[in-house]
């Protein structure tokens, strides 16, 4: 059997089957397969773009099979749109796109699978992708759910960032989600320079680099030494914009309430220990709070690091009136990171999003509780849907008297068409920053 088809068809089948994460169970698959340089990199695209073009490949599919898709085996439609891919965007020939995705439907489904697919595909590959998107998405459909099949985004999803966005270039946000992310270093202040790390520096975060040739972050010695670590940028520059805002008084308790897996909680320990405050993290979920705990773990570290807590940041077991700084990096819809997170655009729904409010408002008031008097929360979501940013902010703030929502943009360096949806706020986008889209919002306690 192909070794780098199969091992992109088992990524597939993990997130299709176990919610699994493509990014989190991809290294684990190429181990288990045997693979390494161009045949790992020929996995990963193979897996991860297909999961990006799904909707796209669906709608494609759709016109070449006599049947709804959801009546087509689940075992059979991974490997369609495998095939898909490799027909219509990774410049493999003909016969091997076909040929292999038979022979991986026979082996495992059957014959009477096998030349299903194999009809199938000769349909697909008749066309080439750009005549295919005029058939199944022509330039008289309504704006919407066309740019929904031409750039593989769930409907309400295209809804929801038009909303964010408005006037924006909606189908460059669109493109850009379905570009492979760069992979970014952080380097840890007090750990190691930028200047160690191979690449080319961030244009904002001054901490961080772009990965030359998207290499093997693992092969750089401060990663593997836990001094740096791999953090996109607009995650880098959260944490550095609650460090860099000022506090009146006291500055020697920072509290990271939602902290799991750990990576902006270790850049604010480094920080913190570089002003002689110490971290609290906070993490609900076990299994997340020893990801913390192991980030926190790293040496060099300690000296900023109060603690792991496994608690519930809606009620923390931590005194009122407090802590100097917090960090709300609130669970979300994770829409902003659909460049890393590409399965999340199928595993979401509009649904999601009242319960996802619900509890990003009761964090942030959970911390403002917390917070002393002169001290800064930020609130930040790696999503730039209004719910769950301006409004929760706006929401939380109106029914206190003692809460100041600030001006954030002077706190991420150089940035610029970056305004949120309240005056202040910050939202950072793929397709004009190159981060994910983050959103941060500063809040004083007065």
């Amino acid at each position: 059997m192909d070794r780098p088809r199969a091992a992109a068809l088992q990524v597939l089948r993990a997130v299709r089957a176990e919610d699994a994460y493509a990014n989190l169970v991809l290294p684990a698959v190429l181990k288990e397969h045997g693979l390494d340089g161009r045949d790992a990199a020929f996995a990963t695209e193979l897996a991860s773009g297909t999961i990006r073009r799904q909707g796209t490949y669906d709608a494609i599919l759709a016109t070449c099979i006599d049947r709804s898709l959801r009546k087509v085996e689940v075992a059979v439609l991974d490997v369609l749109r495998l095939g898909c891919h490799q027909l219509l965007a990774m410049r493999v020939p003909v016969h091997a796109a076909i040929s292999t995705s038979v022979d991986l439907v026979h082996n495992q489904v059957g014959p009477g699978a096998a030349g299903f697919c194999n009809a199938v595909l000769r349909k697909v590959a008749t066309k080439d992708l750009d005549d295919w998107l005029a058939e199944v998405a022509p330039a008289t459909m309504p704006r919407l759910g066309r740019a929904a099949i031409v750039h593989s985004h769930p409907r309400w999803v295209v809804e929801q960032l038009e909303l964010a966005a408005p006037g924006a270039d909606l189908d460059a946000l669109l493109a850009a989600d379905n570009l492979p992310p760069r992979v970014t270093l952080v380097a840890r202040p007090g750990l190691a320079t930028r200047e160690e790390l191979p690449g080319s520096p961030t244009p904002y975060s001054p901490y961080g680099v772009v990965l030359e040739g998207g290499g093997d972050p693992a092969a750089v010695p401060a990663v593997a030494e836990r001094r740096a670590g791999v953090q996109d940028e607009g995650s880098q520059l959260v944490a550095h914009a609650l460090a860099t805002a000022p506090v009146e008084g006291r500055d020697e308790v920072w509290l990271d309430l939602c902290a799991g897996p750990g990576g902006k909680a270790a850049l604010l320990a480094a920080l913190a220990a570089q002003r002689g405050a110490r971290l609290v993290a906070t993490e609900p979920h076990l299994h997340r709070a020893r990801l913390v705990q192991r980030s926190l773990s790293a040496p060099g570290l300690a000296g900023g690091v109060a603690g792991v807590v496994n608690a519930d940041g809606t009620a923390p077991p931590l005194a009122a009136c407090s802590v100097d700084r917090i960090l709300v990096d609130a669970p979300c819809s994770g829409l902003g990171a659909l460049r890393r997170r590409p399965e999340a655009r199928w595993r979401r729904s509009a649904d999601d999003l009242l319960e996802l409010v619900l509890l990003q408002r009761k964090l942030l008031a959970s911390a403002l509780e917390l917070l002393r008097p002169g001290g800064v929360v930020l609130y930040s979501t790696c999503s730039p849907v209004r719910s769950e940013t301006g409004d929760v902010v706006a929401s939380v703030v109106r029914k206190r008297d003692d809460v100041l929502l600030e001006d954030a943009s002077g706190l991420v360096p150089g940035v610029t068409d970056a305004a949120g949806p309240l005056p202040g706020t910050v939202q950072l986008w793929p397709h004009l920053h190159g981060t994910d889209a983050m959103f941060l919002a500063l809040l004083r306690r007065i």
